[in-house]
Formats: structure tokens, C-alpha cells, sequence
């Protein structure tokens, strides 16, 4: 599932998940630096004694015999790429509620679901209108997260059928610290790293002041319920490379392997 350029911090296993039996990689005792890249680990460092609580809260709830999605070693998946590295952010709500679905990066699913999630479908289709490049027949983000592009959701676990579950776990002071760090990183020269952040929804968006001058693309969600509200047609994708080009940065390659 990984692409060649994103480090492999968790074994997923000749089909692609996880050991139905695998502990939480980041509970009390373990860590933040096993289960994330080293610049990341450092970032997060503050957050480390509320990470293990949520850990210890996750492991307790499988023993209990609850279903938590992504799979243990996948959780913190979105923290394998360094972050001195992100040079997109895009910023989803939780992980998919349906089992086999959440891989860890949000909107992203295993390359083996079908039918995909409508969501994805349709950034698929606005990609489509943007940029001309058809829709991966897979789900499959991670050639995206390999090229600098952080997909990241708010909250980074859920409870099997049960979408938005863990939003009051703890997991949104985690993730707004990631987001002000990628917002404050600068050159040895003062000048901020390349970052432009694509914010879908109202979710994604109340996290707009942690971005400082950070330039940000806002639309409404993907999803069926609002993708027609002003996410079709926002051009997301081609404005975030012209963003990027006029940091300096490299523009990303949209496509995604599968696609000619």
C-alpha cells in the first residue's frame, strides 16, 4: 500500500492489513519516535502524555472487543512522511466508519475497496474537470502522501460503524499542533517553507487561523450532501500547484498510479 517514497514505519502484511491482534503502537511506555518520523516525534513531543492516554483509552476498548479503525499501526499512519517534507495539506474529518476502509490518510482507502467511498469519488471527478486526469480505478492516496501532501484528519481513529465516534478522544489538540508546525517552519534564511493547505468543509476550515499567512484553497466538502455547494468547480488541485510554484516549490503530480 505504501509508495516507494513513504517510509515503512508498520508492516501491513502480504494482503494489505493488519494483524487483527496487533497492539497500540503509541500506549503508555512506547515511544511517539516508533510509530512516526523523527522530525514529527519532536514536533509532537509536547503532546506525548495526552497521545498515550488515547492509546491506553484505544487499547482498552479492543479488549473490551470494540472495533477501532484504522488499524492500530495504521493510526498514526498521516506522521510517517517527515513533516520538513509537507508541502500540501489536506485536512479531513475522521477516518472511514466501514471495516477494510481507513488506511490511516484521510480520504485514502485500501486499493482493494470497491465500490469507493462517494467522497473520493467525486474529488476523482473534480480532479477530472481540473486537470484532465481520469479517476484511479483504486483508492489508493498514497502516491500523493509520498510526494509531500499531508492527509490528515481532525480526529485519527473511530469506532467501527460509528462515524465521528472519537471526536472527544483527544485527538484535535494533536492534530492542531501539527497543523501550527507546518504553519511556523522556516528556512535558515527566516522564510517560511512552501505550504499551501486545501480546506474542505466547515471542519477542515475552523482550522484556517492555526495556518498564519499559509495560503489556503477553501470549498465546500466532497461529500454527496455538499460537494455541488461550491466544491465542484473550486479547482483545488491546479490552484494548489500554482500556489506551490509561486513559493518555489515543485508542483505535485496528481496522477496516481493505474492512470495513463
Amino acid at each position: 500500500m505504501n509508495s516507494s517514497h513513504e517510509p515503512a514505519l508498520f508492516d501491513l502484511g502480504s494482503n494489505g492489513a493488519a494483524p487483527a491482534d496487533e497492539p497500540i503502537p503509541f500506549a503508555s511506555g512506547s515511544p511517539l519516535a516508533g510509530s512516526m518520523a523523527s522530525d514529527w516525534a519532536n514536533i509532537l513531543a509536547p503532546e506525548t502524555e495526552r497521545i498515550h492516554r488515547i492509546g491506553d483509552e484505544l487499547q482498552r476498548r479492543i479488549n473490551a472487543g470494540e472495533q477501532i479503525l484504522p488499524p492500530p499501526g495504521q493510526i498514526l499512519r498521516a506522521f510517517t512522511q517527515p513533516a520538513e517534507q509537507v508541502k500540501v495539506l489536506i485536512i479531513g474529518q475522521d477516518p472511514y466508519p466501514t471495516p477494510g476502509h481507513a488506511v490511516g490518510l484521510s480520504f485514502s482507502v485500501d486499493p482493494a475497496v470497491r465500490p469507493l467511498p462517494r467522497s473520493l469519488v467525486n474529488i476523482y471527478k473534480e480532479l477530472k474537470a481540473d486537470l484532465g486526469i481520469e479517476p484511479a480505478p483504486h483508492g489508493d492516496l498514497s502516491a500523493w502522501a509520498g510526494q509531500g501532501v499531508l492527509l490528515l484528519n481532525r480526529a485519527l481513529s473511530v469506532t467501527a460503524g460509528q462515524a465521528n465516534s472519537h471526536r472527544n478522544l483527544g485527538w484535535e489538540p494533536v492534530t492542531q499542533r501539527a497543523v501550527r508546525a507546518l504553519a511556523a517552519r522556516r528556512r535558515p534564511d527566516g522564510s517560511p517553507l512552501p505550504l499551501v493547505a486545501i480546506l474542505w468543509g466547515r471542519q477542515a476550515q475552523s482550522l484556517s487561523p492555526l495556518l498564519g499567512e499559509s495560503p489556503r484553497i477553501e470549498s465546500a466538502h466532497p461529500s454527496p450532501l455538499s460537494a455541488s455547494r461550491g466544491f465542484f468547480g473550486s479547482r483545488p488541485f491546479s490552484r494548489a500547484n500554482e500556489l506551490l510554484v509561486q513559493q518555489g516549490a515543485t508542483p505535485v503530480d496528481w496522477r496516481l498510479p493505474g492512470v495513463r
